[in-house]
């Protein structure tokens, strides 16, 4: 955590909506700057309870920013800045399972990445590192938030796989058709470069994915349009809050997971030869390790 700053352990990345919530107390709102540019919005940053929790809106307040404009590294730098080591990321998405249905949420554990044009790594400029991913939502923190999701009393789905596509166009048929084909899930527009970072980060994150649609694979249905999701995320907002007071209880002060230690073994450059900006700019993060 950096000096003078408000400390929050739980760090949520939500959408249009989901800035605050209820009951928090000693509310401040924070605007950072970040080697990585400056984040999405201001952090509100407070306390439920005696847990300190932030909330930063994924595309900004007013949602103005396409997903592959969101400053993903300089969202979870910042949230490295206020001590956060646990994400709990909202994302909306569409779904390939006639039983996974719109209104329904899903707490995923696998991911294809299919975005093209985003930043997905705090590595590069002399130094190269290549973190463990083939769990890439930290299961501890799911399994919390699924139970959260099921004692919040909605029709939620454990497990499953994510398509995370660039967008901002929705799928073609044909492509909707091929994801359904290979056994996938979900699909949506943001989950990476978060996660990938947050590992990097050496933070929890996992995903609760509200399901909106059914993309456009499904014939009977009309097809995806803007208005059908704001409006099926709005009526999830409540329900998301709801699940976030129950999850936060629960999330332990002390992790077990490896998710603080995926960098231990990552770094494979030699430490006298990372460039000391390198070392400096990412010093928050790998600065442990040098």
């Amino acid at each position: 955590m950096s000096p003078n700053l408000p400390s929050a352990r739980i760090g949520v990345i939500g959408g249009s909506g989901l800035y605050e919530m209820e009951g928090m107390t000693d509310i401040q709102e924070v605007s950072l700057d970040t080697p990585f540019g400056k984040p999405s919005d201001a952090i509100t940053v407070g306390k439920l309870g005696e847990t300190g929790i932030a909330f930063l809106p994924r595309h900004g307040r007013g949602h103005v920013l396409l997903p592959t404009e969101v400053p993903s590294r300089a969202n979870i730098y910042a949230f490295k800045m206020l001590g956060i080591e646990t994400i709990i990321s909202i994302n909306s998405c569409g779904s390939f399972k006639e039983n996974i249905r719109p209104g329904d949420l899903v707490i995923p554990d696998q991911v294809i990445d299919r975005t093209r044009g985003r930043v997905s790594t705090f590595f590069g400029n002399g130094i190269v590192g290549h973190i463990p991913f083939s769990q890439p939502f930290c299961p501890h923190l799911s399994d919390i938030l699924f139970k959260a999701t099921e004692d919040a009393g909605a029709n939620v789905h454990k497990g499953g796989t994510f398509i995370a596509m660039e967008g901002p166009a929705f799928s073609t048929k044909a492509e909707s058709l091929m994801y359904k084909a290979w056994g996938a899930d979900i699909i949506g527009m943001t989950v990476l470069p978060e996660a990938k970072l947050a590992r990097e980060a050496e933070m929890c994150y996992a995903s609760i994915a509200l399901v909106t649609d059914y993309d456009c694979w499904m014939e009977r249905e009309k097809p995806v349009t803007v208005d059908v999701i704001l409006a099926c995320m709005a009526s999830n907002i409540e329900m998301a809050k709801k699940i976030i007071r129950l999850a936060v209880g629960r999330i332990p002060a002390k992790r077990t997971c490896e998710c603080g230690t995926a960098l231990a073994t990552t770094i494979v450059t030699a430490r006298d030869k990372i460039p000391a900006e390198t070392k400096e700019k990412l010093k928050l993060i790998i600065g442990k390790y040098l």
